[in-house]
């Protein structure tokens, strides 16, 4: 972890808007208390900005299925649930610190006054949305440049400032 750990940072040092994903599986067959608090210690401490978790599950014909010590479904919940409340906190943070600065939005949707898009760092169907206000002319596939003003845990939202503008 600790060779992953600094890879980021280097990689974060090169391109600081760089966004980082990854998913895990917790419950895994043998997992113990302690590989997945040494899990939420990476987490907490490597800040990805966008996580999935699932729970281990047998899949037909797979060697796992024979392994021993499976955990309990109700131990992989709960763990899957710690894991989506830590990043959850991590996602709040970042997402607030994009207040107050100007993001190059992708339009998905148009949604009576307010239009629906991505940023770069946010992958269709799957991540949060930026909800962009006073874009009710913009069209799927519009690139528009947003002040972004609000945050939450999932989702920006902000102004409309310009149409047709490249930030690179």
């Amino acid at each position: 972890m600790e060779n992953t750990l600094r890879r980021l940072e280097s990689w974060r040092s090169i391109c600081p808007d760089l966004t980082v994903r990854s998913t895990f599986i917790v419950g895994f067959p043998g997992e113990t208390d302690a590989a997945f608090e040494s899990l939420l210690d990476f987490l907490d401490e490597a800040q990805l900005d966008r996580v999935g978790c699932f729970t281990y599950s047998d899949v037909t014909g797979a060697a796992a299925n024979a392994l021993p010590d499976h955990v309990e479904e109700s131990v992989k919940l709960d763990r899957q649930e710690q894991v989506m409340e830590l990043q959850a906190a991590i996602s709040e943070r970042k997402l607030a610190a994009k207040v107050g600065k100007r993001l190059e939005v992708l339009i998905d949707a148009q949604e009576g006054e307010i239009a629906v898009g991505r940023s770069f760092a946010d992958a269709p169907e799957i991540d949060g949305v930026v909800e962009v206000h006073g874009g009710s002319h913009l069209r799927p596939g519009d690139r528009v440049l947003v002040d972004i003003t609000h945050s939450d845990t999932h989702d920006l939202s902000g102004d409309y400032v310009g149409h047709g503008v490249r930030l690179r």
